[in-house]
């Protein structure tokens, strides 16, 4: 494969121009700058002169709606960052991510000319000598890139995967005038709190830097299909990348084809077990993630098809987890905590992950936090308590210093489609019975093996599923099983409090009464 030749000084140089890239300037360099400035600064400035002053859930309505119209003029990377952060429920307000999912269809195609132009400049000859045959229509269109149906002049089926001339300048452009911009919105827009705008950028830059180069798309392919292999992990597919027709903005890959991951009726009509598709998705990504520190960083339905032999195929690996050992024995150490209910653990891993400072105490951040506490149920609470509970956990998180490391926050935006993944596929499956057999299924499998790398005692390894009970919001000693219809349920109830505006009569606030990491 002669396009996997210096792949790892190309990923190595796409890291080390980022802080240049997000470094604060006085004067941004470009005219990129005006056209960000006059669409956004419309858009924060008409909200700020209106539904501003109606706060709440209306407020936060209104400055989304605006600033996804303005991602969608300003174009491809304002565009990448709105789908971003679509998927990222829990991270960002429910209002801007409801926006935002919005964008994940806004993106038109470039003209075919320009696509082939792409293509015989980046494979140096003429279309038809490499393909018998392309769809001038692309399947897909997405912020980056196109994706067109192929047959290789050889007979395979294909996809190709080009990217959009002049990408990749525009990209880094609007990185640095979004550095510059950020420090100004501080504090002026409601955005998640662990999730600022210069922290979202460059969490963004970080992110969006290596999709840019399509070599290295492709290796991450099979540096994840491999350690699918090593785990024996055959529940998943990943399409082979060609072994010579891949360029920076060229991906030639391996055609699959199957039922649509929300085609619930199409899968269950072929057979298929949908629990342990559910099953297959929750013990793959995390197994990837804990015993190799490398996982699909972008699962969302567009990026998943179900085979109709039950196999899950993964597509796109623009984003991609990667830890190193130090944040891979973290990780490990942080969901290993978690089935042992083991709190300083827990915080010991988030900051050894980079959430925290390296020189917190996590001891008095236990105490202050309350985070050995009995759980609080949200949905015996009025909307002032849950306000409260909320900002006094915030509050503290970022007094300590708190942010949201590009691994963690790929790993949790994952975690939440596997959430809705659940809804859709299998709603009445047991939650704690079922995270109790994947922790099982993780001590019998890798048991010895997690044992020895996070120095611990393989009989010392004593599974207690209170604290991932209790991050649920329900009494541990109470409920024994939750169906993912009575998680919405209650979701459904906190929902409510939220828009009653006003507290119950006659009922007093509560003592915050501890949390839990995994909250």
């Amino acid at each position: 494969m002669p396009w996997r030749r210096g792949v790892d000084a190309v990923r190595w140089a796409s890291r080390h121009q980022l802080p240049e890239l997000i470094r604060p300037r006085k004067v941004p360099s470009g005219t990129r700058v005006f056209r960000v400035v006059r669409h956004l600064g419309a858009a924060v400035g008409m909200w700020a002169a209106g539904a501003r002053r109606k706060g709440g859930s209306e407020s936060k309505a209104d400055i989304s709606r605006r600033l996804r119209i303005a991602a969608e003029h300003l174009g491809p990377t304002y565009i990448k960052l709105a789908q971003i952060i679509s998927s990222g429920e829990g991270l960002f307000p429910e209002e801007l991510v409801s926006e935002c999912q919005k964008c994940r269809d806004q993106v038109p195609p470039e003209q075919w000319a320009d696509v082939r132009q792409v293509i015989e400049a980046d494979l140096g000859r003429p279309i038809q000598d490499v393909f018998s045959w392309i769809d001038r229509e692309p399947i897909a269109a997405a912020s980056i890139a196109q994706v067109h149906a192929a047959r290789l002049r050889t007979g395979e089926e294909v996809v190709v995967k080009v990217q959009r001339p002049s990408v990749a300048h525009l990209v880094h452009a609007d990185i640095k005038v979004m550095a510059w911009l950020a420090p100004f919105l501080v504090g002026r827009i409601p955005i998640a709190a662990l999730a600022n705008p210069p922290a979202l950028v460059e969490l963004f830059a970080e992110t969006i830097s290596e999709e840019l180069d399509f070599r290295l798309e492709a290796q991450n392919m099979l540096d994840i299909a491999r350690a699918f292999a090593d785990l024996n992990q055959r529940g998943y597919v990943v399409p082979r990348p060609h072994p010579s027709l891949v360029t920076p903005r060229v991906l030639v890959m391996e055609r699959l084809d199957g039922f649509a991951f929300y085609d619930v009726a199409g899968i269950k009509g072929a057979g298929v077990d949908t629990k342990g598709v559910v099953r297959t998705g929750m013990i793959g990504f995390m197994e990837g993630a804990m015993i190799h520190g490398i996982f699909h960083g972008d699962l969302h339905g567009g990026n998943l098809l179900v085979l109709e032999d039950g196999r899950v195929a993964l597509l796109d690996f623009g984003i991609t987890g990667r830890m190193d050992e130090t944040k891979r024995l973290a990780f490990l150490r942080l969901l290993v905590g978690a089935t042992m209910n083991d709190i300083p653990s827990q915080i010991t891993a988030l900051r050894d992950l980079g959430a925290l400072p390296p020189d917190v105490d996590v001891d008095a951040m236990i105490v202050d936090l309350n985070l050995d506490g009995p759980p609080v149920d949200p949905t015996q609470l009025t909307q002032d308590e849950m306000l409260a509970e909320i900002q006094a956990i915030v509050k503290g998180l970022l007094g300590y210093g708190a942010r949201l490391p590009k691994e963690l926050m790929l790993f949790i935006k994952n975690m939440v489609f596997l959430d809705g993944a659940i809804a859709s596929l299998a709603p009445d499956l047991d939650l704690f019975e079922e995270i109790g057999n994947i922790s099982m299924y993780f001590a019998e499998t890798h048991g010895e093996r997690i044992s020895a790398e996070i120095g611990m005692d393989a009989e010392a390894w004593d599974m207690d599923l209170t604290g991932v009970r209790a991050s649920f919001g329900v009494d541990p000693d109470d409920v024994t099983s939750l169906t993912y219809q009575d998680l919405q349920e209650r979701r459904e109830i906190i929902r409510s409090r939220f828009k009653e505006g006003s507290s119950r009569p006659g009922h007093r606030s509560r003592r915050r009464r501890g949390a839990h990491p995994k909250d």
